[in-house]
C-alpha cells in the first residue's frame, strides 16, 4: 500500500485526543516511545506488544511499512502530542505507547549470539548514555548489554529515542548482581575487561582472540571495587593527555569498533 493510501485508510480512524490528554505520562505497565526511528522500530518489533499510536497525519506518512487494518491510531495536533511526551521532546508527530519487552536471561542472549561481544554497564544511570550504548551496541552486533537493576534507567522513551531502535535489536539483560552474571560470562568463555583510565595496558593490548565482555564504569566513579575484581583484565582507551576521560557511551563505541577490527 502507497503512503498516500495508508494515509485515507487511516483517516477514518482519526480521533481526537482523550485517554492521557495533558498527562505526560504512559498507562500502568506500559511505556510511551517519541521520533521516527523508535516508534517505527518498535511497530515493526513482533515481540513488543502496542497499546495505541497518537499520530499526526505527517507522522504517519514518514513510516516504513503498513499498520494493520485494526491498529489502534488517534490523530492530534503537533501541540496535543506535546502533551504526551516530556517538555521539548522531539516527537517528530509520532508518539507510541506499549508494553516493555520481556525480560530475557543473560544464558540466552549468549546462546542467541554466541561469541558476539557483551557490554556489562557498572551504574550507567543516565538514560541518554543507555541509549547511545545499544545504538552503538546494534552497530556492531554485540549480544547484548547488561545492567543492574538497582543501578541502571528503565526502559523508557528517551532510552529509546537515543537509541534511535536499537532498543528493539539488542537485548538488555538485567541482572540483581552483576559479579556474578559476569561470572557466568566467565563460565561461558568470555575474557571480561573492564576500561579504566588508570590500566597500564591499552585496550589493543588487552584483547584476546576469543569472545570479550567489556565492563563499562559510570563516568566519575568508574567501576565499584567490586565488579573490577571480576575483570581479567584492566585497559584503556590511549587518548591525549589533554583529556581526561571520555563520555561512556563514545568509550563505548570506540572499544566495540575495536573489537570488531582486532583481525582486520
Amino acid at each position: 500500500m502507497a503512503k498516500g493510501e495508508r494515509k485515507r485508510a487511516l483517516r477514518g480512524r482519526a480521533g481526537r485526543m482523550k485517554g492521557g490528554r495533558g498527562s505526560g505520562r504512559a498507562s500502568t505497565g506500559q511505556v510511551r516511545f517519541w521520533g521516527r526511528h523508535a516508534v517505527e522500530a518498535a511497530l515493526k518489533n513482533p515481540e513488543r506488544s502496542h497499546r495505541k499510536l497518537w499520530a499526526t497525519r505527517e507522522g504517519i506518512a514518514t513510516l516504513d511499512g503498513e499498520l494493520p487494518a485494526d491498529f489502534p491510531v488517534e490523530y492530534a495536533d503537533v501541540q496535543d502530542l506535546g502533551r504526551l511526551v516530556p517538555r521539548d521532546a522531539p516527537h517528530q508527530g509520532l508518539v507510541l505507547e506499549c508494553a516493555p519487552l520481556e525480560e530475557i536471561f543473560l544464558e540466552e542472549a549468549m546462546q542467541r549470539s554466541p561469541g558476539k561481544p557483551l557490554l556489562f554497564l557498572d551504574q550507567v544511570t543516565d538514560p541518554h548514555n543507555v541509549g547511545a550504548i545499544l545504538r552503538s551496541a546494534a552497530a556492531f552486533e554485540a549480544a547484548a548489554i547488561v545492567t543492574q537493576d538497582r543501578h541502571a534507567p528503565p526502559e523508557s522513551g528517551t532510552v529509546a529515542k537515543s537509541a534511535s531502535g536499537a532498543l528493539e535489536i539488542v537485548p538488555w539483560v538485567r541482572v540483581v548482581n552483576l559479579a556474578r552474571a559476569m561470572e557466568e560470562a566467565a563460565e561461558a568463555g568470555y575474557w571480561r575487561i573492564g576500561l579504566a583510565g588508570e590500566a597500564e595496558a591499552t585496550l589493543s593490548e588487552a584483547l584476546p582472540a576469543g569472545p570479550v565482555a567489556l565492563v563499562l564504569g559510570a563516568e566519575g566513579e568508574g567501576m565499584r571495587q567490586n565488579v573490577a575484581s571480576h575483570c581479567d583484565a584492566l585497559a584503556r582507551l590511549p587518548i591525549s593527555d589533554a583529556m581526561e576521560s571520555l563520555n561512556v557511551s563514545n568509550a563505548a563505541a570506540i572499544a566495540l569498533y575495536a573489537m570488531a577490527t582486532r583481525d582486520g
